[in-house]
């Protein structure tokens, strides 16, 4: 090691310590977050891990091959290895292997090969539903051009029948790679002086959720990084692994809160197994309140409902949650993007914990209406650095409906602030998107966003968009702390996008769309907009995107987006503090 690392080694582990701490012993760290800079340039004299050497010896060896991807090898079926193959074959999934100018390989990984599911339903993937097809879905990444590209493969008949390539996109990490991140964040210098002792790779919590780091190549999900993160007494360091270099690029803290206070719920829920075969393998019907749709859990887009009409009259053509962001500290940018799907044949960060719940919704006695949830928690939430999300959807029997996305906290810091993607796709050719202006309604002529805060203009109603096509028409309320949840209010971001057909832009299972952290509108959905945002003045198809932001708190009696555990009559009991976020949506007919 040299002398400068050494000296830095030192550094950090006063700062985080305060003196140096003894064998075995657990320092405390610094009470600001943030306050351990980025690593900017590598050690070159530091010794290179035996499992980096190996997976560069592996890509070295792709690259050199004619078709220059680095493929899955371990643990496949053989119809995992055939749909591998074929993928790989095709033209269409080879986009983008090559440097335009100098002809040189760029690097490409295939990252995971699932099992086709009806979330992924386009007209070219029709034939996958019912057989004699068995589909697979095969994800890739291209490091250089920071790309994802999408398969789905028939090996009955040996076809590729849909390839989609996402830029600025990456799935959702091998488990090779988590393992890789985990043993680079625990033999980092920097991760055992700040920690004080050289941490366990068990010890490493939320190690496969993507996340960038301001200053570094992570910044904007330049390159792909992940954050294990370790537990010390009441802070979580965040080690923060860029898996494009393979290096550590920086270290942080955050303020978890009192650990005593969160211990893990111990009820058991229903089995992963019994989940996926009734709710991810298949949509299931709900009829009811005037209602009909499908929903079913998706690999990484949460519960999503499709076909969705009132009355018989078509309204959305399918909804979802594409990510959830949070963001813990707005000058460092670090934090996760997570998804939330299926337990099973998924790398979603936060898991279906139970099946979907159907209840009526009561107001004053009376039925008006039904609501479909569904929970994601982490295995041992509410400990820190484990999250509980919750989607909801709202039925009215008078036609009006709310999509509503809920954290019941507790995360991996105090200071987290919550940017849940909802994407609603609607029903119909001739969509119409408006904004109030104060004295009319004024039509969107391009795709767009707007950012709405609790100064916007509203209608006395509080409507703020009308959304409208051939089938209905509805005025669009975002949530501004009125409808008496206990929400704060949304600030939300709200994207218009053109519907894309055959899956295109979001209408198939996406990996993570954007980074966790940015602080304006650059969210995810803007990349289906720019450069050129399409023309809209002419009837379209209509995707309507919302990103509410929610702050959490921990402080005492004003929580939110906060649980901690509390001992009742000798057993821990959880105190949640939900925030709840979301649109409502009221028919054009039955507004006052």
């Amino acid at each position: 090691m040299s002398h400068l690392r050494i000296f830095l080694a030192l550094a950090v582990l006063l700062a985080a310590c305060g003196a140096n701490p003894t064998p075995g012993s657990t320092p405390i760290p610094p009470t600001a977050p943030g306050v351990l800079a980025p690593i900017t340039t590598p050690d070159p004299d530091a010794p290179v891990l035996a499992a980096i050497a190996e997976q560069n010896a592996r890509s070295a060896a792709a690259l050199a091959l004619p078709v220059p991807i680095l493929t899955l090898d371990d643990g496949l079926t053989d119809e995992q290895q055939e749909a591998q193959r074929l993928a790989v074959a095709d033209p269409r999934f080879q986009r983008d292997l090559f440097d335009t100018q100098s002809g040189a390989p760029l690097r490409s990984e295939i990252f995971g090969i699932y099992p086709w599911r009806e979330s992924d339903l386009t007209d070219s993937t029709a034939g996958c539903l019912n057989g004699p097809a068995r589909c697979y879905r095969v994800e890739m990444y291209n490091y250089a051009y920071n790309a994802a590209t999408l398969a789905t493969v028939d090996v009955v008949g040996g076809a590729v029948l849909a390839v989609q390539y996402l830029p600025d996109t990456q799935p959702d990490i091998p488990n090779y790679l988590v393992r890789l991140a985990v043993e680079i964040a625990i033999n980092s210098p920097e991760v055992i002086a700040a920690m004080g002792v050289q941490p366990e790779a068990t010890d490493a919590m939320m190690p496969n959720a993507k996340t960038p780091l301001t200053r570094s190549r992570c910044e904007r999900s330049q390159h792909l990084c992940v954050a294990p993160t370790f537990l010390a007494g009441t802070r979580g360091l965040w080690a923060i692994v860029d898996l494009t270099d393979f290096r550590l690029v920086g270290v942080r803290w955050t303020d978890m809160g009192d650990p005593s206070a969160s211990q893990p719920v111990t009820e058991k829920s229903l089995q992963d197994e019994v989940i996926t075969a009734n709710y991810c393998d298949r949509t299931t019907p709900l009829d009811q309140a005037g209602w009909s749709l499908d929903y079913m859990l998706t690999s990484s887009d949460g519960l999503r409902i499709s076909n969705v009409r009132f009355n018989d009259v078509p309204v959305l053509d399918d909804a979802k949650v594409v990510d959830w962001h949070v963001a813990y500290s707005e000058s460092d940018g670090f934090g996760y993007s997570d998804a939330v799907g299926c337990p099973v044949f998924s790398q979603a960060a936060v898991v279906a914990a139970r099946p979907p719940d159907i209840s009526p919704i009561v107001v004053d006695g009376a039925e008006v209406g039904v609501s479909l949830r569904q929970d994601f928690w982490s295995p041992t939430w509410p400990a820190p650095c484990n999250y509980y999300y919750e989607q909801r959807f709202d039925f009215y029997s008078d036609g009006r409906f709310r999509v509503m996305v809920i954290s019941h906290g507790r995360g991996c810091g105090n200071d987290g602030v919550y940017r849940p993607v909802i994407r609603m796709a609607w029903a119909g050719e001739q969509g119409r998107f408006s904004e109030w202006t104060g004295t009319t309604w004024q039509g969107w002529d391009q795709e767009g966003y707007v950012l709405k805060g609790f100064e916007s203009r509203a209608t006395d109603e509080g409507f703020m968009f009308q959304l409208e096509t051939e089938h209905s028409g509805y005025f669009i309320e975002p949530a501004f702390g009125q409808f008496d949840d206990g929400g704060r209010g949304d600030n939300p971001y709200v994207f218009v996008t053109r519907a894309k057909p055959d899956g295109e832009e979001g209408g198939t299972d996406l990996p993570t769309i954007g980074p966790c952290c940015n602080t304006d509108y650059r969210q995810g959905p803007e990349k289906f907009i720019e450069p050129q945002p399409e023309n809209l003045s002419d009837g379209a198809p209509l995707v309507f995107w919302y990103v509410p932001q929610i702050e959490n708190d921990d402080t005492p009696g004003e929580e939110y987006c906060w649980a901690q555990s509390v001992v009742v009559d000798g057993v821990f009991r959880v105190n949640e503090y939900p925030c709840v976020a979301g649109p409502m949506f009221v028919p054009v007919t039955a507004a006052p």
